[in-house]
């Protein structure tokens, strides 16, 4: 019985993919480090912990793996802080007084960070949810002090319904997704994302990991993206390249190859790769809600689709499972930052990994980076993936703590 219900279940699928390896080789200006020293002012500022996970090395036959911990960044359970601190700090430097009103549409970690700042500040602020953003995310953007308005409708439902109501009077759009004439606010949030990138050359650094084979980075809009790709990508002084593998043209290590996750039910980046322009795609309902972003940041697009090496979307059991995995190693992860993980093993394994792992470059000594970008709390949808791993998180959060202390 067990062989015909075998014979009955349909064959693995290849992952819908993308990639072009020639992105390696392209390059554009450096980001702005203003927004580094900005961070490293800010009371409670502190790198977030890089954390090597040796056993997913063993399972993917690479070198070394390490985890990008954004579970805890400036009080909040995702990394977004980074963006809307410094965009906030832009938009209100030399305009005193009560106003203005900051205004921003979100699936929940943006809204929560733009929340927190305007609080710090001292200014009101009105945030814009769409369906599918979980109560106690709402709650916790409610609990800065922020107005919450409910949109019925999608993500870029509500976008739509912010940069409207920032026309009014004495308001100001912290928007994380841009389009033609607004791109300002959106740029400042894409420098403030790229302190984490510096953060890992640091920490790599100090692991004598050298430069990255390979950066996973879960996509919404495309903004952490684009701050990846130009940090990469940028410019600037080389970074270190110890145990890395010799360009084939010579004159030091490889670049670093991106791979960009998204959820199958909104796969904004990946069909706009595969169509050679943006589209807008319809969203379903995904775990990874703070992913679940219909179209491409205009701002981000030219950098992604120059820079961007490769894109997979992946399935909500996969981040689910990616979760929970990372759980059981004692890394606290909601499924969006899981979806890194997610995205690499969905590219390593099953039909056609072969060819998939030889266009991202991966031989069994690369050093592989994936950016987990929230922690559990930042979103509740991931609950249950969590406490899947909940059995055997302690011993794993020992060692998750010894690498937070050798910060």
């Amino acid at each position: 019985m067990g062989s015909a219900a075998a014979a009955d279940s349909p064959p693995p699928r290849a992952p819908r993919w993308y990639a072009r390896p020639a992105a390696r080789e392209w390059t554009c200006a450096p980001v702005d480090p203003a927004a580094r020293a900005f961070h490293r002012g800010l009371p409670g500022y502190a790198p977030t912990p890089l954390v090597e996970l040796p056993s997913l090395a063993a399972e993917f036959d690479l070198g070394r793996v390490f985890v990008k911990d954004e579970s805890a960044r400036l009080g909040l359970p995702a990394f977004k802080a980074l963006g809307a601190f410094w965009a906030v700090h832009r938009i209100l430097d030399g305009r005193p007084g009560p106003g203005p009103t900051l205004i921003t549409a979100t699936d929940g970690n943006h809204g929560r960070a733009v929340a927190r700042a305007a609080r710090l500040a001292g200014r009101p602020a009105r945030i814009f949810t769409p369906d599918g953003v979980h109560p106690a995310a709402v709650a916790a953007i409610a609990a800065e002090g922020a107005e919450v308005v409910p949109v019925p409708g999608s993500y870029d439902e509500a976008v739509l319904r912010a940069a409207r109501e920032a026309e009014l009077p004495d308001t100001a759009l912290v928007q994380d997704t841009s389009w033609p004439g607004y791109e300002e606010v959106p740029g400042r949030i894409v420098e403030g994302y790229a302190t984490l990138c510096a953060e890992i050359d640091e920490q790599l650094a100090v692991a004598g990991a050298g430069t990255p084979a390979l950066v996973a980075v879960p996509v919404g809009v495309g903004s952490l993206a684009q701050a990846v790709v130009t940090h990469y990508r940028g410019t600037h002084t080389a970074r270190p390249t110890t145990h890395r593998p010799a360009h084939p043209a010579g004159g030091g290590a490889a670049p670093t190859a991106l791979l960009a996750v998204e959820p199958e039910a909104a796969p904004c980046l990946l069909e706009s790769l595969l169509h050679g322009a943006p589209v807008t795609v319809d969203t379903g309902r995904t775990v990874m809600a703070g992913l679940n972003c219909g179209t491409v940041s205009a701002l981000a697009w030219p950098y992604l689709s120059a820079g961007i090496d490769a894109a997979v979307s992946v399935t909500d059991a996969a981040a689910t499972r990616a979760a929970a995995d990372l759980a059981t190693l004692g890394l606290p992860a909601g499924p969006c930052g899981a979806a890194a993980l997610a995205g690499l093993r969905t590219a390593l394994t099953g039909p056609g990994a072969s060819d998939r792992r030889a266009r991202l470059g991966l031989g069994a000594d690369a050093v592989v980076v994936l950016l987990s970008t929230e922690g559990p709390e930042a979103n509740p949808h991931g609950e249950r993936a969590e406490s899947a791993g909940h059995a055997e998180h302690a011993e794993g959060t020992e060692n998750v703590e010894r690498a937070r202390r050798a910060d």
